[in-house]
């Protein structure tokens, strides 16, 4: 039976969480909003208090990077325990965190997309040997769209190293991070299952950050244009396999996605509780009174539209525990990722958008942080898949059809 009530032993994890996006994130969140592509120095000591608790074992793996999934098989004696682990941690944790500021927990040096990637699908060797690393994630190019079986970025074998050229766009820390994952095809003829995962150093001769862009939300957060020529990696950075398999196709490179999409619902989920809470404290202020003993109908047209809001974000919030939970006890989740995925980013949008309408003049000026929280939700659900995209895969998951038959 599916549990998912907050640990007790991780309680104390996420009270943390919530403590620091209270005591430095919120802070330091206009500052950093308004000094577009200026690295918020402040996050160097969060990092490593982060880094610390992490070594300690405390955080049971929790982290904005994702953890890695157990792949031993279930043993008689543990068939019927239910385990609330490391993936519910990172997404209660990740939650709070952007209950703070959203494009600071996307800054966090070691916590990048980069790294879900690593702990999906590196081999333990590679584990080992990338600890530590910073790594940005670079899928998307110009001209694929949300297609990332598309990639033209290609990777040729020659003598040890492999040779990249493309350019990936969109690339989150692809600044300040010191390594990139990058997706690009052995040989564009055979398809999706071609493509595989690199990790790129930055410091590889070839790599290029081209520039950064300037956005609507998460200014915090840098966003590059990379470039690579004629750039060498050596053949073991390959993440996972090299093996070229027909048979599980894409699913190496998409067990990524399976990582990720939980902690990006969780990132709407967090920024959308940011939202609700000063909105409701702005209504009491205003006089209007929430009552959730009382039917909606018979409230006022804010309070009732604010019942409403929370509603729709509860259901965005189990979603996601589902997604993380059933990660723990090792059970498929690509359904359910993509679920809360395409939930929480589109009750982001609406709760931030809406808690801008409810509060007027205050929600649309930068006196409160209700604007600001309204142009950093929406780019979660455009990120890791549009709504769109996680639409159409929930719709061929639920009715068996491949991409070829559902497009």
């Amino acid at each position: 039976m599916i549990n998912l009530e907050i640990p007790r032993r991780q309680a104390g994890l996420i009270d943390q969480a919530h403590q620091l996006a209270m005591n430095m994130l919120r802070p330091i969140s206009r500052k950093y909003d308004r000094a577009e592509h200026e690295y918020p120095q402040e996050l160097d000591m969060l990092a490593a208090l982060i880094d610390g608790v992490a070594e300690t074992g405390a955080t049971g793996g929790a982290g904005a990077g994702g953890v890695r999934r157990e792949e031993k098989p279930r043993t008689s004696e543990d068939s019927g325990r239910v385990r609330n682990g490391t993936n519910l941690a990172s997404v209660l944790s990740i939650a709070e965190m952007c209950w703070g500021d959203t494009a600071l927990l996307l800054s966090m040096p070691r916590q990048g997309l980069g790294n879900s990637a690593i702990a999906s699908v590196a081999n333990e060797e590679q584990l080992e040997r990338f600890r530590g690393t910073w790594a940005a994630m670079a899928i998307t190019e110009p001209g694929t769209g949300s297609d990332s079986a598309n990639i033209t970025t290609t990777a040729v074998k020659d003598g040890d190293d492999y040779v990249i050229n493309g350019e990936k766009i969109y690339v989150t820390s692809g600044d300040r991070a010191d390594s990139v994952v990058v997706w690009a095809t052995l040989d564009r003829e055979l398809g999706r299952a071609a493509i595989k995962s690199f990790l790129v150093r930055k410091d590889n001769p070839g790599l290029k950050v081209e520039r950064l862009e300037h956005k609507l939300g998460i200014r915090a957060s840098d966003t590059a244009a990379i470039t690579f020529t004629d750039c060498r990696v050596p053949a073991e950075d390959l993440l996972g396999s090299p093996e070229i398999d027909d048979r599980s196709g894409f699913a190496g490179a998409m067990a990524t996605f399976d990582n990720t999409r939980p902690l990006v619902a969780a990132m709407a989920v967090g920024c959308a509780r940011a939202s609700l809470d000063l909105t409701r404290d702005l209504l009491e202020r205003a006089g209007v009174v929430i009552d959730h003993d009382r039917p909606a109908q018979l409230q006022s047209a804010a309070a009732s539209t604010f019942l409403r809001l929370e509603a729709d974000w509860e259901g965005a919030q189990l979603l996601m525990m589902q997604a993380a939970w059933m990660a723990d006890n090792r059970r498929p989740n690509s359904l359910e990722a993509s679920m809360a995925k395409a939930k929480a980013g589109r009750v982001g949008s609406d709760v931030t958008l809406s808690c801008v309408q409810l509060c007027g003049t205050l929600g649309y000026s930068e006196g409160e942080l209700l604007e600001k929280w309204a142009r950093d939700s929406k780019i979660l659900d455009i990120f890791e898949g549009t709504q769109q995209i996680q639409q159409l895969i929930v719709a061929r998951r639920v009715l068996g059809l491949s991409s070829a038959e559902l497009r």
